[in-house]
């Protein structure tokens, strides 16, 4: 019983998003554990080129690459940034919501 109901917690988890602006990265954590990662560059004062999407191998499949990138695109709009998808990934999914 308690192993199920562990799996049902972990199935609820929400996913979180910090922007680290350093590093230049988007990073996803389920709970406490890092589980991916958008990767940026600033190349020209009003834009933004992401250039790697990342996330864990067990995780996949499961909507939170889109999440993460869905994120990553609503930053560049609030801050007034042209996007470039060097990230496959992302272009895929702007291919996907052409109104994103």
């Amino acid at each position: 019983m308690l192993h199920g109901q562990l799996f049902l917690k972990t199935s609820t988890m929400s996913l979180e998003i910090q922007h680290d602006t350093s590093a230049q990265q988007f990073t996803a954590y389920l709970g406490k554990e890092e589980i991916g990662e958008l990767a940026y560059a600033l190349p020209e004062e009003a834009a933004i080129d992401f250039q790697h999407t990342f996330i864990e191998q067990e995780y996949r499949g499961k909507g939170y690459a889109d999440q993460l990138i869905k994120h990553g695109l609503e930053y560049a709009q609030e801050k007034g940034l042209n996007v470039i998808a060097t990230c496959q990934a992302v272009a895929s999914y702007l291919e996907r919501h052409p109104q994103a």
